[in-house]
């Protein structure tokens, strides 16, 4: 195996989470019975430029060319932050109606759609059938396909170049990333900027958020690998932002070099992961371990609360969730069902652990005794959501970083897991 970005040798894997289905095939009732494949999901990092990497590539047909499940987040915070993200963008770089923004896994269109209300031209490729047509429904025009250079191709002749170009989430799900930058040079203005977000691996390491590990995933994205890399291409990161959204990600602004003053975060950002050793083995496999425990403190926890008769189902089946009830091994013999506000996911089974997925209404129906949050990133606007399972005594449990028990009835607080070594 060799890095995706410098091509290097040697990689050195510090975290394996099993063999685990792809995260987002969700089975219909029908295709229970049907074999499922499990994939290995470790990670490696690589000691030259430093990037973070699963070990094993899962074709991208069989991760979202199959009635793909996933849609941009539909929370309020999403919404907030996808407006946020079009309107900052629009007014900095001063784009108007003859400016061209394309996104590339745009998904149903939320961030082109906020990119158009401020009446700019917008175009979206994705590869998912499924989604696309959500996403036409909602007046996004969208290239059904991946992006490649005869996408480009298409583009150009059909809309010119664009002055922006945005890859939300999604930069870090390619593999041929040389392929992809030369696409994405083609088809920019000389002017023009790329602007990338995704999870930052610092955070991932920091706050233990190895749910979001999964393997439409392929690079955990760090500011030292993505220098050296765009410096190929002749581009240069010339700022970033910081966004708390998925547990803390990274918006990262990249233009042809010399085109643009470079921001002093950039330089920050680089001194920090230096200071925390980011990319060093011993600082991962410590980080290693302690995904180990956590996993021990949650299977204690949920066990625990079994053993004195609790009901116990998930809230929300993001992706990262499934990375966490595949690696943790927790079924149906745990959680009753798991709740969803997706219709795409509704009225199926959850990959590998096969638990059902119900609509959110059945938690205040069934009023259960705990609430697993899966989705941990929007922890407070779903207990918001969901107050009155609260108010009737259900409690929900929060699992990452540290398993803890979250008590909103009035007067109520947060308690936290008890560690291993008194249990």
């Amino acid at each position: 195996m060799v890095c995706r970005m410098c091509k290097g040798s040697g990689l050195e894997m510090f975290l394996d989470l099993g063999f685990t289905p792809p995260a987002d095939q969700f089975q219909r009732k029908e295709q229970l019975r049907e074999p499922s494949i499990y994939y290995p999901l470790q990670v490696a990092i690589c000691p030259s430029c430093g990037l973070a990497q699963l070990s094993h590539v899962v074709s991208p047909e069989v991760l979202y060319r199959n009635d793909y499940p996933y849609e941009s987040s539909i929370t309020k915070t999403g919404h907030r932050h996808w407006d946020e993200f079009a309107r900052s963008t629009t007014e900095r770089f001063e784009l108007g109606p003859k400016d061209l923004v394309v996104d590339i896994g745009s998904n149903v269109g939320v961030l082109l759609s906020a990119f158009k209300s401020s009446g700019v031209r917008v175009l979206g490729v994705d590869p998912a059938p499924n989604i696309v047509r959500i996403a036409e429904k909602r007046g996004i025009e969208t290239v059904s396909e991946f992006f490649s250079e005869d996408v480009v191709t298409h583009i150009l002749k059909t809309k010119g170049p664009t002055t922006v170009i945005t890859a939300t989430n999604v930069f870090a799900h390619v593999d041929d990333l040389d392929s992809f930058m030369q696409a994405v040079i083609h088809l920019l203005k000389e002017d023009g900027v790329f602007i990338l977000e995704a999870p930052y691996f610092a955070n991932l390491v920091k706050h233990l958020e190895y749910d979001t590990i999964y393997h439409e995933h392929l690079s955990y994205l760090s500011v030292k690998p993505l220098i050296r890399f765009f410096a190929k291409f002749g581009m240069e990161i010339f700022d970033i932002g910081l966004r708390d959204i998925h547990g803390g990600s990274f918006r990262v602004f990249v233009s042809r070099q010399g085109k643009r003053p470079t921001s002093p975060i950039v330089a920050k950002l680089l001194e920090d992961e230096e200071k925390m050793g980011l990319h060093d083995l011993k600082t991962l496999k410590q980080f290693s371990q302690a995904v180990e425990n956590n996993r021990q403190e949650l299977l204690w926890l949920l066990r625990s609360l079994k053993r004195k008769g609790s009901r116990i189902v998930g809230v929300s089946a993001p992706a990262k969730g499934m990375t966490l009830l595949n690696y943790c091994r927790i079924g149906t013999e745990t959680l009753d069902f798991v709740t969803e506000k997706s219709t795409l996911k509704i009225g199926r089974y959850t990959p590998g652990t096969h638990i059902p997925v119900l609509s959110d209404d059945e938690l205040i129906r069934q009023q259960p005794d705990y609430a697993l949050l899966l989705a941990w990133n929007f922890a407070d606007e779903i207990m918001e959501n969901l107050k009155s399972f609260g108010e009737a005594g259900g409690k929900f449990i929060i699992p990452i970083p540290t398993p803890q028990v979250v008590d909103k009835q009035p007067g109520k607080t947060t308690v936290p897991v008890l560690p291993l070594a008194r249990v």
